[in-house]
C-alpha cells in the first residue's frame, strides 16, 4: 500500500496589518484611482495603511482600475457591489471589512485633503477622541471646492442638521472622518445603508457616546468625474432627519416613498379635478382615471429616486412596472371603492380622492418594496 503524500504546511505570512483602513465608496471614478492611491502612500509614509475601495459596480470600469492598482500594491483592496448601491451602504461595507484599529472615510473624488490623516490618526492614539472629523466649517478650513449652489445647500443641510437634530459638529454632512474600528460594532446594527450622510448617521446613532474631535482642512476641486449629488440624495437627507427625530419609528426610505407620494397625490388630484369637474365623467370612472395616472407617477418617481439604489432599467423596467402595477390593483379597487362610498356619504369630491388614495400608497410601499424592488 503506497504511502499517502502528506502536504506541508504553508509558512506564516510576514505581512505587517494594517493599522489604518482607509475606506473609499466609489461610483464612475475610475480616472481617480491611482492618483488618490498615490497621494495616501505620500501622506501616510511610515504608517501600516491599507485602502479598500468600495465600487458599485461603475460602468466606467472601477473596479477593473482598482484591482489592476491592486495588482501592484498588495494594500489595495477591491470591494465590488453588484445589485445594490448607495455611498452610506458601500461605506458600512468597506469599514466592516476592515481588521485595522483604526478607520477612515474619504471621498475618491480628490476633493478631500488626505494631508490631515496623519493628524486626524495622531489624535486617535493619543486617546484624545473616538470619532475625527475634516471640517470645511471651523478655522482654518474652507469650503471653495463647491459650486456656489453646492455650497448654499450644503450650508443649509448642516444648519437643518443643528438646528432640528441636534447635532454639534460644525460640518455634520463632512464625508471626511476617521474613528476606532471597535466602535463601528458597537452601532453597526442600527446605521442606515441608505442615503450618502453617513457620518450623520453614525453621530446621531451614537447618540453623544462618541468623544469627537474636528479638524480644519480645505475643500478641493473635483478633477475627474462628477458629483453624485442629486434629488434623491436631498430626498435621502431629509428621511434620514425624520426619521431620527422620530426616534427610528419611521424608515428613511418609507418617508421618500411618501414624499414622493404626495406628488402623486397632486396628480391624482390634478386628474380627478379635469375628468370630474371639466369632462363630466361620473365619479368612479375619473376615480379610476386619476389612480391610473398617480400609479404610473409613482413609480418613475420612486424608481428613479427612492429606490435610486435598487434601480430598475433596461429589461427588467417593463416587467418591473408590470408588477408594480398588478400590486397596486388590490389597492386601486380598495381605492376606488373607499372613495366612491366615501363620495356616496358626503359628496366633497378632493376629501374622497385623497381617502382613496392614501389606501393605495400604504399598500404600494409595503408590497412593492418587498416584490418589485425587493429591499429588505
Amino acid at each position: 500500500m503506497s504511502a499517502l503524500a502528506v502536504a506541508a504546511p504553508l509558512p506564516a505570512a510576514e505581512a505587517t496589518p494594517a493599522l489604518l483602513s482607509v475606506v473609499i465608496p466609489t461610483f464612475n471614478e475610475a480616472g481617480n484611482v491611482r492618483e488618490i492611491v498615490a497621494r495616501l502612500d505620500r501622506a501616510l509614509a511610515g504608517v501600516a495603511w491599507e485602502a479598500i475601495f468600495v465600487d458599485d459596480d461603475s460602468p466606467d470600469g472601477t473596479a477593473e482600475q482598482v484591482k489592476a492598482v491592486a495588482a501592484e500594491d498588495s494594500r489595495v483592496r477591491c470591494l465590488k457591489r453588484l445589485g445594490r448601491r448607495g455611498l452610506a451602504g458601500a461605506c458600512i461595507e468597506g469599514m466592516l471589512a476592515s481588521s485595522a484599529v483604526y478607520v477612515a472615510v474619504m471621498d475618491a473624488d480628490l476633493q478631500h485633503d488626505e494631508r490631515i490623516l496623519p493628524v486626524m490618526l495622531a489624535t486617535l492614539q493619543a486617546d484624545s477622541a473616538d470619532l475625527v472629523v475634516g471640517s470645511r466649517y471651523i478655522a482654518g478650513g474652507d469650503a471653495g471646492g463647491f459650486a456656489p449652489d453646492r455650497a448654499k445647500i450644503s450650508r443649509a443641510a448642516t444648519g437643518l442638521a443643528r438646528r432640528l437634530l441636534g447635532v454639534r459638529l460644525s460640518d455634520p454632512m463632512s464625508g471626511f472622518f476617521m474613528f476606532r474600528r471597535e466602535r463601528l460594532d458597537e452601532i453597526a446594527g442600527e446605521l442606515s445603508p441608505i442615503g450618502f450622510k453617513i457620518l450623520l448617521d453614525i453621530v446621531l446613532t451614537a447618540k453623544n457616546r462618541l468623544r469627537i474631535a474636528e479638524i480644519p482642512y480645505e475643500f478641493g476641486e473635483r478633477r475627474h468625474g462628477r458629483s453624485k449629488f442629486d434629488v434623491a440624495v436631498g430626498l435621502e437627507f431629509v428621511g434620514l432627519a425624520l426619521a431620527k427625530m422620530t426616534g427610528g419609528v419611521i424608515d428613511p426610505r418609507f418617508i421618500s416613498f411618501a414624499l414622493v407620494g404626495t406628488t402623486g397625490l397632486a396628480v391624482h388630484l390634478l386628474i380627478l379635478r379635469v375628468a370630474f369637474g371639466t369632462f363630466a365623467l361620473n365619479f368612479s370612472l375619473a376615480q379610476s382615471f386619476a389612480t391610473f395616472a398617480a400609479m404610473v407617477s409613482n413609480f418613475l418617481l420612486n424608481n428613479r429616486l427612492t429606490y435610486h439604489d435598487r434601480r430598475l432599467s433596461g429589461k427588467n423596467l417593463l416587467p418591473g412596472f408590470l408588477g408594480f402595477c398588478l400590486i397596486g390593483t388590490a389597492g386601486a379597487i380598495t381605492n376606488v371603492g373607499l372613495a366612491s362610498w366615501l363620495y356616496s356619504e358626503e359628496p366633497t369630491w378632493w376629501l374622497a380622492g385623497a381617502a382613496g388614495a392614501i389606501m393605495g400608497a400604504l399598500w404600494n410601499y409595503s408590497m412593492s418594496s418587498r416584490f418589485v424592488w425587493r429591499t429588505r
